[in-house]
């Protein structure tokens, strides 16, 4: 099945925009000691695309749910090689799978006005996976313990990415 250009090449814009994102924020400091905390800017990109051109008052090309599947893990794999840390590259895929999943069943859940919602759901359910993937990589249970500081910074940054994918969205659409 031929897929649209016009569809190919937003989605090959958003996946450019997501990797540049993740790569200027790699070199970003987060002033926060909680090892694995971050903004998760590029996540903004993922929400965006999710909510993008649903709605039957909107005249942009609808992205399937697997269509910002292809998006986010093409990112998770160029973010790995153009960052350089292959071992990043589990806990950026095990975090950002549980936290896809998560985001695209609430998705269903939540009009366009709590996006930040999402964001916010999708950024516990990345630092639960990425907690998961450290104590199989490390052998290591108490790494656990990392959580609830992990989860706390984790709601307050996927709200903020979550309002940056709202505000986008509201404005494409002219709202």
């Amino acid at each position: 099945m031929k897929m649209p250009v016009k569809k190919l090449t937003i989605m090959a814009v958003l996946t450019a925009v997501a990797l540049i994102v993740f790569i200027i924020e790699a070199q970003i400091p987060m002033p926060l000691p909680i090892p694995g905390a971050k903004l998760g800017l590029a996540n903004a990109v993922t929400l965006f695309a999710l909510f993008y051109g649903r709605g039957k008052d909107s005249s942009a090309p609808g992205l399937t749910t697997a269509d910002v599947f292809m998006i986010f893990i093409c990112r998770i794999i160029l973010g790995a090689v153009f960052a350089g840390r292959p071992a990043a590259f589990i806990y950026s895929l095990a975090g950002g799978l549980l936290a896809f999943a998560a985001q695209a069943v609430v998705k269903k859940l939540v009009t366009d006005k709590q996006i930040w919602a999402c964001g916010a759901v999708g950024a516990v359910f990345h630092n639960v996976g990425q907690i998961i993937a450290a104590m199989f990589v490390t052998g290591t249970p108490s790494i656990a313990a990392l959580l609830p500081a992990l989860i706390a910074v984790g709601v307050v940054t996927g709200v903020f990415t979550g309002l940056v994918a709202q505000f986008s969205v509201g404005r494409l659409r002219g709202k």
